[in-house]
């Protein structure tokens, strides 16, 4: 519950996450937060995913005032909503914040987004104005980053380009700072540490060949995970004798094909899903990454990796203009073909690992802290994340 020491002089700010990916992007966000003395930092968790935010709230030392503990086996879309719903209107009437920040394109960030407007306190997004051309990828991802962003009061885009996509749905320009994106902040921090753990099944890798760190799960993916999964198989085949590493989700549509079709090829470590430190550690170690992801084409970018993107689309394209990633689709050759050349060529290699990060530069959570004490408690604004002068 709350804590009892609080004093109204200060600016209430509540954070509400409750995946994996957005506890990971609002990690900065809290420790600048709590770090400020004219702002009460007050957490609320919904436990969307429960054992994954368990394991990064430790990691990231955060300590919840509320705890929603809404998951529950096989849960739907609209039981996240309607818990997430439900449970946040005791904790916004208690807590009374000032304002709250939710993340990016989550269930619970999207029902909290609401919550909190049917309690008529301002909304901060963060991760706001990701656009696709298509309502339905990713689902429902693309279309909760738009429910909240109509929501939001206050919008902190990570580039430029979702700028101009919020801009061109008539959100006014003062109410949208460039802030970069928090992931980088959280990547850079962890990689940082001394005490990153080894990554299950490193032991039966060898350091000396070039390794590819992978992550596909997508639901548009899944009739597609068997071609994907060959073209693993094959890369394997190539003289450079690249390994695979790959922490599998367990989703019906991907662990039994992953381990059909690699699951007893030399060169490939399949493995369970690995924590967020065990992740950051790994990428460390990869020669290039490939994913069907969405975070972790901005993330290892920021260490000089290379992306290999097997989707149609991304709602990151400016890494695709900056050079840190490359689309590959789905289809086997097209992605074996892309991988040889990063292995083979060594300036095409140089080019996409020496590109410029155009995701941030580890300050996007001082910024959001200093744009809202100016907006609501007065004082100088911030400068904008400018991707030009980002160095990696």
């Amino acid at each position: 519950m709350m804590k009892s020491d609080r004093t109204d002089s200060k600016l209430r700010v509540m954070t509400v996450f409750g995946t994996r990916p957005d506890t990971i992007k609002m990690a900065p966000v809290v420790e600048a937060l709590r770090a400020h003395p004219s702002i009460e930092s007050i957490v609320c968790v919904t436990a969307q995913h429960r054992q994954m935010l368990d394991d990064l709230l430790s990691l990231f030392a955060i300590e919840p005032h509320y705890d929603l503990d809404i998951m529950t086996p096989d849960q739907t879309l609209t039981q996240i909503t309607t818990r997430v719903l439900t449970g946040m209107e005791p904790v916004l009437k208690e807590a009374k914040p000032d304002v709250v920040l939710v993340h990016g394109d989550t269930t619970t960030s999207s029902s909290a987004a609401l919550a909190a407007f049917y309690q008529h306190v301002p909304v901060g997004h963060v991760e706001a104005g990701l656009r696709t051309s298509d309502r339905w990828l990713p689902f429902p991802e693309e279309m909760n980053r738009r429910l909240t962003g109509t929501i939001a009061a206050y919008h902190f885009s990570p580039t430029e380009l979702a700028r101009e996509h919020l801009l061109r749905e008539n959100v006014a320009a003062d109410d949208i700072i460039v802030t970069g994106n928090t992931v980088i902040d959280a990547f850079l921090a962890t990689a940082e540490r001394r005490d990153l753990p080894p990554p299950p099944g490193f032991d039966r890798l060898d350091p000396h060949r070039p390794l590819v760190v992978v992550t596909a799960h997508r639901r548009e993916n899944h009739p597609y995970m068997r071609e994907m999964c060959e073209a693993m198989r094959e890369l394997t085949e190539l003289p450079e004798r690249p390994q695979i590493y790959w922490p599998v989700h367990p989703s019906p549509h991907v662990k039994p094909v992953a381990y059909d079709v690699l699951g007893n090829v030399p060169g490939v470590v399949l493995v369970d899903p690995v924590d967020y430190a065990q992740m950051v550690a790994a990428v460390k170690a990869a020669t290039f990454v490939l994913t069907d992801s969405g975070g972790i084409q901005e993330e290892a970018p920021c260490l000089g990796k290379p992306v290999l993107v097997m989707r149609e689309e991304t709602e990151r394209p400016e890494g695709l203009t900056a050079g840190t990633l490359r689309l590959v689709g789905h289809d086997r050759a097209t992605i074996v073909a892309a991988a040889a050349r990063l292995l083979r060529d060594e300036a095409e290699y140089a080019r996409m690992a020496r590109a410029a990060n155009p995701y941030g530069d580890g300050r996007a959570a001082a910024r959001i802290v200093e744009w809202l004490l100016a907006r609501l408690r007065g004082g100088a604004y911030p400068e904008s994340f400018a991707a030009a002068t980002a160095s990696q």
